[in-house]
């Protein structure tokens, strides 16, 4: 991330999308009643290599999928045509995320354009999607010289070049998922099977709007302040992890 950016200040734009054919690497093969989970290795093996040839990897997921890597395009190309491994019927899809990557490029010379207008000059340098990060202030987004990239490809370029001006990419590294109901990190509010936390307190059974307590305790690490409180330690080596 741009040095002393700190995501939780800000708020994401819209998505702007562009449908781009990416050169997939990274493929899932799926079975009807994970299938695949209890079939030999040697028969998968034998059925992708007579389909695609030898590829790059091939790993079996803890629910009975295939994740295949591959080496280039003409096995890209083929591995979507397999429907079948042995007389297992199987559907193949291009991973939902290794095929892409995200950066972060900041320059206050785009702070005024529009995110359209972005991404249609940078839709040949691999780039399918342009958010721009903005910051609330008194109530009210502003936008801020911060835009968020998304690669059609899983390695992320050093650079891009907008016009005439060249901006270096930095990693995007997204702020921890924070639960909103047990405050623990990891998983989301929809995804949570613990028991209620206090955001303010840590006590459980109530949230922080119905919260009565002076002294702030937070949950994750027991610090004098809330869970939500950006220099808690645990936040912190959630970040970097």
């Amino acid at each position: 991330m741009p040095s002393g950016l700190n995501l939780s200040q800000y708020h994401m734009g819209p998505l702007v999308n562009h449908n781009c054919n990416a050169h997939s690497k990274f493929f899932v093969i799926n079975s009807e009643n994970n299938t695949l989970k209890n079939t030999s290795p040697i028969l998968i093996h034998k059925s992708i290599v007579a389909s695609v040839g030898e590829t790059k990897s091939v790993k079996k997921l803890n629910n009975g999928s295939l994740l295949i890597e591959v080496i280039n395009s003409k096995q890209a190309e083929n591995i979507q045509k397999l429907n079948k491994i042995g007389n297992i019927e199987v559907t193949v899809t291009p991973h939902r995320t290794l095929n892409y990557s995200k950066g972060v490029i900041s320059e206050s010379e785009f702070q005024r354009d529009l995110e359209e207008d972005l991404l249609d000059c940078l839709k040949d340098q691999k780039v399918i999607s342009v958010r721009r990060i903005t910051i609330k202030k008194n109530g009210q987004n502003f936008p801020t010289k911060h835009l968020i990239l998304t690669f059609n490809t899983p390695v992320l370029p050093k650079s891009v070049k907008i016009a005439y001006i060249n901006c270096n990419v930095k990693h995007y590294i997204p702020n921890p998922l924070r639960c909103f109901k047990c405050q623990r990190f990891g998983h989301t509010l929809t995804a949570c099977r613990s028991k209620q936390n206090c955001a303010r307190c840590s006590l459980p059974d109530h949230d922080s709007n119905n919260c009565s307590s002076t002294t702030p305790k937070c949950y994750n690490c027991t610090g004098e302040y809330p869970a939500y409180f950006k220099s808690c330690p645990r936040y912190k080596h959630e970040k970097e992890i």
